[in-house]
């Protein structure tokens, strides 16, 4: 991350600190009165517009997270379909996963992929018949 628009201090200064003489002759000299400048001066509260564009941003949702997110919720459809399916070869089925399922279906967010959304179609199109098969879809 890049960071712009600082501006930098004037006038720091250090210490007081007493002319060394060594003998040579030559001391250093920062060049001003040893004081340092009022803090009034150093700068603004100007920053408070940046903080109101980062948190305009953090607001926006990032494109990739709605695929994420899509993905994941077939992904979830899908292990709950093959848990029905071994709960059906089981003899058994269990009425929270039939619940879980129902549940999925209700809620839904848009990826912004076709592609992924045509995918999620068909996952959901399954979980409808096979809820349907079982009177709990369609009634």
């Amino acid at each position: 991350m890049r960071i712009s628009g600082y501006a930098p201090l004037s006038g720091v200064g250090g210490r007081n600190q007493k002319k060394r003489t060594d003998g040579s002759g030559s001391s250093f000299d920062l060049g001003g009165t040893g004081r340092s400048e009022s803090a009034s001066s150093t700068g603004s509260a100007g920053g408070v517009s940046g903080l109101d564009a980062l948190l305009a941003l953090q607001e926006v949702d990032d494109p990739l997270t709605g695929r994420r997110k899509a993905k994941a919720r077939g992904h979830d459809l899908l292990d709950t379909l093959e848990g029905m399916k071994a709960d059906l070869l089981a003899g058994r089925i269990s009425p929270e996963r039939l619940n879980r399922l129902a549940m999925m279906l209700e809620r839904r967010s848009d990826s912004g992929d076709p592609a992924l959304e045509k995918v999620i179609d068909e996952i959901e199109l399954r979980a409808k018949v096979e809820l349907a098969k079982l009177g709990l879809y369609g009634n």
